[in-house]
């Protein structure tokens, strides 16, 4: 007999809710449900969960409940695919001065710091997230798999890899502190640094042999390096290629940090698909990123936050110069990709929290900011954070839609988000988060709750 619920207020607790998944039992969930496979809604909908896949989805009366199944009534709200930050980093650094804290924070504090920012991307609802770049989001990710830790599904690449004055460099170090192979001086942003074709499959080899679900690369210089720049082109086409190559032999891919023209363009036409940043993106590649179906990942938040709050912060001089001067160029280059029909994923780049501010847990900026800055319509950005995040993260076909067969991720929203993206923008407004069928927030019963 198919047991009904008229909402979540009438479960005692969280806890009779994780009861009905732990003993097997179906669940359903029944309001209004966002489809980022077509780009619809349904208003009347169901999304029946069974252990940790979704198994059917569809307008109420058109989807088979199971007999044994709970259904909850979620009329009031809106449920939709658990979010994915495409791009961030997790290092547990509180000071816009991040080198210096990095060389000076013990690790084992960077790392509970780190594990505090998964649980407040999860509350946010972001159930997975790319760490793109750091030793830390890589073991992190195996504590969240074990269940040690509680947080969102991490893909992670490790060590980046970088050329010699690469972004990857931290150029008033000696490059034995900076390489991770050479150092003994534990900090999040060792690289792997690397020069010609030769050396570079050797370090893609080691990230991997590190643990890397993907090859991070810098084909470009960047913001918050001291002595390049953004539009400075790194590693040659023949080194990417080599790169490209020894990801794909191991089943993986390369996402790559490319800010300057060149280097999106060397990037795109070595193999790669995704492509963060992409500041001063130009029609030429524009049009490879059309002709390779490649995904961009514009990470405008870290750029309008480090303008914010940087200078409070400590940022070094460097870095908010640079920052300062390239958002607006930023935000015309992005909008033309996206008016020619570039797909665009979310990823938000915070590699540091200030202290007294909030960055991690306000990932949802970046939803925001392709609606207001870029002119994606709510909708088109929901799917830049779901679907479209889902192939960054490589998870395409197994996480970013409602569909049968996925993993059932699912988030329950106030408001409708698919109309105004600022209901994401506070943490509150997400009262439920699923991640594989467990229940890991519910905030509907007007309390902290998690398993």
């Amino acid at each position: 007999m198919t047991r009904h619920f008229s909402s979540l207020r009438d479960l005692d607790t969280e806890l009779m809710v994780l009861s009905l998944l732990a003993s097997g039992e179906p669940l359903v969930l029944c309001g209004r449900v966002v489809d980022t496979s077509s780009g619809g809604i349904i208003e009347d909908g169901c999304v029946v969960v069974e252990g940790s896949v979704i198994r059917d989805v569809g307008s109420r009366g058109s989807v088979e409940v199971p007999e044994e199944a709970r259904v909850l009534d979620l009329r009031g709200y809106t449920i939709l695919p658990g979010l994915i930050d495409a791009h961030v980093h997790v290092t547990g650094l509180r000071s816009g001065d991040y080198v210096r804290e990095a060389l000076t924070t013990p690790a084992g504090v960077l790392c509970a710091r780190g594990a505090r920012d998964l649980e407040k991307m999860l509350d946010a609802g972001f159930t997975t997230i790319v760490d793109a770049g750091g030793v830390i989001g890589l073991h992190l990710r195996d504590a969240v798999a074990e269940g040690t830790v509680r947080g969102p599904r991490i893909v992670a690449a490790g060590y980046p890899l970088s050329q010699t004055f690469g972004h990857g460099d931290v150029h008033f170090l000696p490059v034995e502190y900076v390489d991770a192979r050479t150092t003994r001086i534990f900090q999040p942003f060792l690289s792997l640094i690397c020069d010609g074709a030769d050396e570079c499959r050797k370090a893609a080899r080691y990230a991997l042999r590190e643990g890397a679900d993907f090859i991070k690369i810098f084909a470009s210089g960047g913001v918050a390096s001291q002595r390049d720049r953004p539009e400075y082109p790194q590693f040659t086409l023949e080194e990417i290629k080599a790169i490209v190559e020894e990801a794909r032999r191991a089943r993986r891919f390369v996402h790559a940090h490319a800010e300057g023209a060149e280097g999106i363009i060397n990037a795109l036409r070595g193999g790669v698909t995704r492509i963060a940043h992409a500041i001063f993106i130009d029609d030429e590649g524009i049009s490879l990123a059309l002709e390779k179906n490649a995904v961009i990942i514009p990470t405008l938040s870290v750029v309008k936050l480090l303008v914010e709050h940087g200078e409070k912060a400590g940022v070094p001089s460097w870095a908010l110069e640079k920052a300062r001067e390239v958002y607006k160029i930023h935000v015309e280059n992005i909008r033309r990709a996206y008016r020619a029909g570039v797909r665009l994923a979310t990823g938000t780049d915070f590699f540091f929290e200030p202290l007294g501010t909030k960055f991690y847990g306000l990932n949802a900026l970046e939803i925001h900011l392709l609606v207001t800055e870029i002119g994606l319509s709510p909708l088109e950005a929901l799917i830049a954070a779901t679907k479209n995040a889902a192939y960054v993260a490589g998870l395409e076909g197994k996480v970013g839609e409602l569909k049968p067969g996925y993993l059932a991720d699912i988030i329950v929203v106030k408001g409708n988000p698919d109309q105004d993206t600022r209901t994401l923008l506070c943490p509150d407004n997400v009262v439920l988060v699923m991640k594989e069928g467990k229940i890991l927030k519910d905030r509907v019963n007007g309390q902290d709750a998690h398993a």
